[in-house]
Formats: structure tokens, C-alpha cells, sequence
């Protein structure tokens, strides 16, 4: 391992200590501030507690114009299932695996701690010359770039941007979608459970889960689709009342993993059972390339008071079932690309309300729009309520860039090769960002992280600094 790329791991390695979760950047936000004014930087946050750290040019970079160097503090928090972690106080524990580096049992929050150590990292670089830096790291990207769309005008002075959010060694991002989430609200009748019917619990788990955008297109089975086709199998042969239901934790993450409790006549447990275990093998063969460990079990369950009716335990698995995931169109411009899809990211059912969230994205605004109208629509048909957010715009790229140029040019002469230019099926902050100050010229790029947003997540350490180096003579070269 080279002296950068220790430098770099070593700033990362704090920021692990320090809890991050989305709307919880407090901490973090305090830490680097710290660090900031104890190296004689400039520091100022705005209302939401994005935080600007400014760092002076090296000799000869005087009269240049700042350059952003941009990326966000909160992490998905996800941890496999039955692990005992608290996002709110536990550091991450960092694991060195040979050529990777990964947490143990949870997200690693590479996506996207470590575009703030490699800015440290080159902050403090005595070699490095570099213009003005404007050090740019923003709240709550992950819930819904919600720092991003609350930079106000004035804050950042640069017009070239270095957004260090991407996934994959040698690959510039110039765009990407934009998207919008929709909350779903199902009411729904409850009674006592007829005598003679037994509790049980359906668990589906052993999902790969990962990136709502980038990964949509593995087709990984989805833990809530699971449950609700599950359901539906059993429901065929049998009364079934539903207790509960919960699935997914964030809106950008395929559910790994759900479950429900239902009640079922005493007589219908041995049929229910080989339903399940029929469908658990149904599913391995048509998912053993995506999801390996994927699981089906029915189980004894516990349960007190009432479930819902027959009819409105019916409408709840209708209703899962009917609501869209996954990739809607493909691109008819660039090969390969994934224009629209959705997300079912959330599903709870407690007493007599189902609530549930889905999350759109789409480099077509018209057809994001779309897209949010049929799933408000499948809700308002089913008797329920769809609240979406305003969400976010997509990224439309610039080919002509001047910055593209000057980046494919300092890869090669680096590397050795061309870099690969795409637009990418995932929300990154240059859109909005874009949108808010005309004129920035952006480019988005970092090393290679594998299975983000799942506890899967690991990041390709030797491309740590084929980046950095990268990110070095890029700064020098733009004097």
C-alpha cells in the first residue's frame, strides 16, 4: 500500500468512528470544523449545517479560481439481520480483506466518507500544488439530497466542481437521474381472529439488497415482493389474517429482508407449510445468481389482539403485489442505460394501517412524472392515500464540457488509456447543485465501491490512489 493511499485510509478510519446516519451529521459536521481551524482553514455552515471548509492555493495558484471539491457526511445505515448495532453511537468496524476493505456486518459508508478523506487527505498534501479549494460537504444526501437543495446562492464562489461520489475506478459520471419519493398510506379494518386459527410467522431474508439505482438492473429479488407473492401463494389454499408486516429500511436500498405474522385455520399449517417450501425452492433456482442465500420459512409465531379482516388482509397482499419495482424503461439513446424504474424500498403494516415507500428515478423528468402518477393512482385505487415529495432534477450532461476534456486528458496521459464517460441510473448532488449556480462545470468521480447500501459494502483499496493521483494532477492542471 503506497504512503497516499495510507494517508488517505487513515483520515477514513476517523471518520468511521463517528456516528453519521442521515439528519444525524451533527457530530461530523463538529469534527470537521475542528479540523478545519486547528490547520488555520476557513470554515463557514450554513442553515442546515452543510459546511464549506475553505483552503488557500499553493504558491503560484494565487489568481486561479476555487475549485469544489464535493461529497456528502450521512451514510446508509443497514447491518445484516440479527446483528446487534446502533447507528446512532457504534463506530464502524473497519475489516482489511486483501485488496478490499469492508465493515463487519454493516454498511462501510465509503458511499461517501471517503470522498472526505481523500479532500483531507489532499488539503494537507504538502507536494500537491492546487488553486483554492472549497471543501463542500453536504447533510442528508442519502434520504433525499435535502443539503444539496438547501445551498443557497453565494455559498460556494468555484465554477469548476469535483463531486468524489461515484463507484468505479476510471469512470467520469457528466449526468444522472433525478427522482422522487412517494408515501403510501393504506387504512384498513381489523377483528378478532376466528377461534381455531394459530399465529405463524413468514420470513423471507438472505437478500443481496444493494443500490436502489445503479443495481436495479441485476434484477435482485426485492424482500417485500417476496413476502407478498408468499402470501398470495398461501392465501390461494386458505383464510389468512394478517397481524403484521414490516420490510426495507431506506428508500435507496433493495429490501433484503421481510416479514409478516398471520394467523391460519389449524387444519390449513401443513398445506401453508409445503406452499412455502415449494415456492423457497421456486425462488433459489430463479434467483440463485443474484441472491444465493435468499430464504422462505413459515414458522410458530406469537400473537395477541386483533388482525386485520379476511377482506382487508386480502387488499394489503393485493396491494403489495400491484405496486411497481424495478427497471421500467432502458434508454433508447445510450445502450445499456436504465432510464426509469422504481424502487418498493418500505412496507409496514401495524393495527389497521399499511404504509409503504417507493422511490422513482429517471433521467426523463416527463417519464419520472409518469412513473409517480401510476403508483399514486394504484394507491387512490386500492382506497389509500399517496403523498410524493417535490424531489430532485436530473443531471443532464455536457459533452462539450471544458472540464470533461481536461479530465480525459490528464487520465490518459496518467494511465495510459481512456477513461470510460457515462450517466449513471443513481441521484447525485450535481444536478441540483447545477440547477442552483449556473455555469459550474462538474464532473463526478472515486474509487471503486461494490454492494453499496448493504452491509455488503466494500471498497477496492489499490484504486484509493489510482484515484487520488488522479484527483493531484487534475488540481494541478487547472491552474
Amino acid at each position: 500500500m503506497d504512503a497516499k493511499t495510507k494517508d488517505v485510509l487513515r483520515w477514513f478510519e476517523e471518520i468511521a468512528k463517528i456516528p453519521r446516519r442521515s439528519k444525524n451529521e451533527g457530530q461530523i459536521c463538529a469534527w470537521l470544523a475542528k479540523w478545519a481551524e486547528d490547520n488555520g482553514f476557513g470554515v463557514k455552515k450554513d442553515a442546515v449545517e452543510n459546511i464549506l471548509i475553505q483552503v488557500p492555493a499553493t504558491a503560484g495558484y494565487e489568481g486561479s479560481t476555487p475549485v469544489v471539491i464535493q461529497g456528502h457526511m450521512d451514510m446508509v445505515c443497514e447491518k445484516a439481520k440479527g446483528f446487534e448495532f446502533n447507528f446512532e453511537t457504534d463506530p464502524i468496524k473497519l475489516v482489511y480483506d486483501g485488496d478490499w476493505l469492508t465493515a463487519d456486518r454493516t454498511t462501510l459508508g465509503a458511499d461517501n466518507g471517503i470522498a472526505i478523506a481523500m479532500a483531507m487527505a489532499v488539503s494537507l498534501d504538502k507536494d500537491q500544488p492546487h488553486p483554492p479549494l472549497e471543501l463542500l460537504f453536504t447533510v442528508d444526501e442519502e434520504t433525499g439530497l435535502t443539503g444539496a437543495v438547501a445551498l443557497e446562492p453565494g455559498f460556494l464562489k468555484g465554477k469548476t466542481l469535483l463531486n468524489v461520489d461515484s463507484e468505479d475506478e476510471g469512470v467520469f459520471t457528466v449526468g444522472c437521474a433525478g427522482g422522487k419519493d412517494t408515501k403510501m398510506t393504506l387504512p384498513l379494518d381489523t377483528e378478532a381472529v376466528p377461534a381455531g386459527y394459530k399465529p405463524f410467522a413468514l420470513v423471507a431474508g438472505g437478500m443481496s439488497g444493494g443500490h436502489s439505482g445503479v443495481d436495479i438492473h441485476e434484477q435482485r429479488a426485492n424482500g417485500i415482493q417476496v413476502l407478498a407473492r408468499a402470501l398470495n401463494e398461501v392465501f390461494k389454499a386458505s383464510d389468512l389474517r394478517l397481524y403484521s408486516l414490516t420490510g426495507g429500511t431506506a428508500h435507496n436500498a433493495i429490501p433484503r429482508d421481510a416479514e409478516a405474522v398471520i394467523a391460519l385455520p389449524g387444519d390449513a399449517a401443513d398445506a401453508a407449510q409445503k406452499i412455502v417450501k415449494d415456492l423457497a425452492g421456486v425462488l433459489k433456482g430463479a434467483h440463485g445468481s443474484t441472491d444465493p442465500n435468499i430464504s422462505l420459512v413459515l414458522e410458530a409465531g406469537e400473537a395477541t389482539g386483533e388482525a386485520l379482516t379476511a377482506a382487508s388482509s386480502r387488499k394489503a397482499v393485493d396491494f403489495l403485489l400491484a405496486v411497481p419495482h424495478g427497471v421500467a424503461d432502458m434508454s433508447l439513446d445510450i445502450a445499456g442505460l436504465v432510464e426509469t424504474s422504481n424502487n418498493l424500498a418500505e412496507a409496514k403494516l401495524v393495527g389497521g394501517k399499511l404504509t409503504a415507500l417507493t422511490s422513482q428515478r429517471s433521467s426523463d423528468m416527463n417519464k419520472l412524472g409518469l412513473l409517480t402518477d401510476r403508483i399514486e393512482a394504484v394507491t387512490r385505487g386500492f382506497g389509500g392515500v399517496a403523498k410524493s415529495g417535490k424531489g430532485y432534477p436530473a443531471w443532464q450532461p455536457n459533452m462539450d464540457s471544458p472540464l470533461l476534456a481536461k479530465c480525459k486528458a490528464v487520465y490518459k496521459e496518467l494511465m495510459g488509456k481512456d477513461p470510460v464517460v457515462e450517466i449513471i441510473h443513481a441521484g447525485l448532488e450535481c444536478g441540483i447543485i447545477g440547477a442552483k449556480y449556473e455555469g459550474m462545470d462538474m464532473i463526478s468521480f472515486g474509487p471503486t465501491i461494490k454492494n453499496p447500501h448493504s452491509p455488503d459494502e466494500k471498497l477496492e483499496i489499490k484504486t484509493i490512489g489510482q484515484v487520488y493521483e488522479f484527483m493531484g494532477a487534475l488540481l494541478k492542471a487547472l491552474k
